[in-house]
């Protein structure tokens, strides 16, 4: 029924290349698949140990089916053909960075359960107003971001307005698109001279 390369497939393949298993590495990369991996599947559940989960440059449509990777803490899905971020309930403990550059991403709506989410690259994504940006703001741990060649970044780096804006809305980064924010006058964690 399925055509092509699925899920279990690709881990098959990894497995017989690395000459590791799959479910006890903590590191799994699916990148680039030949063919091109389309869907995430339940297949994903046996990777209860794998702390790092690459799937990128694939044609993935779907965050999905991420029950019982209890020990996620990034998740790379660039460069995919993803519209929405959804399914990360299941990883919201645990995950830490989600990778989801060059994709069709408009908002960030459903990454608001990633309450320990310290890194969001989301770059050359169709995020197009602030609006798109908002649930970033109840992020409390995400400190590094990257947002380059979003048409909300465009236009406001356009109108010199880019970092004073993401500063003043989201208080809590210390990155923005790969550069450290320092803040006038502040005292606080503001110097960042030691990174």
């Amino acid at each position: 029924m399925s055509k092509g390369f699925t899920l279990k497939d690709a881990i098959k393949a990894w497995e017989e290349k690395t000459g590791l298993v799959a479910a006890d590495s903590p590191k799994i990369k699916l990148i680039s698949s030949q063919p091109f991996l389309t869907k995430m599947d339940a297949s994903l559940a046996q990777l209860t140990k794998c702390e790092h989960l690459a799937l990128s440059t694939n044609q993935i449509d779907k965050i999905s089916s991420l029950n019982g990777l209890a020990s996620l803490k990034i998740l790379s899905l660039g460069r995919n053909n993803i519209k929405k971020i959804e399914g990360l309930d299941a990883v919201a403990d645990t995950l830490e960075e989600l990778w989801i550059s060059y994709n069709q991403i408009e908002r960030l709506n459903g990454i608001e359960c990633c309450k320990k989410l310290k890194v969001l690259y989301a770059s050359n994504n169709k995020i197009k107003d602030w609006s798109g940006l908002q649930p970033l703001g109840g992020l409390a741990h995400c400190v590094e971001v990257l947002f380059v060649g979003n048409p909300v970044e465009e236009k406001a780096t356009g109108e010199n307005v880019w970092v004073a804006e993401m500063t003043k809305r989201f208080p809590q980064l210390k990155k923005l698109d790969g550069k450290p924010i320092i803040r006038e006058g502040g005292g606080d964690e503001e110097d960042e001279k030691g990174e």
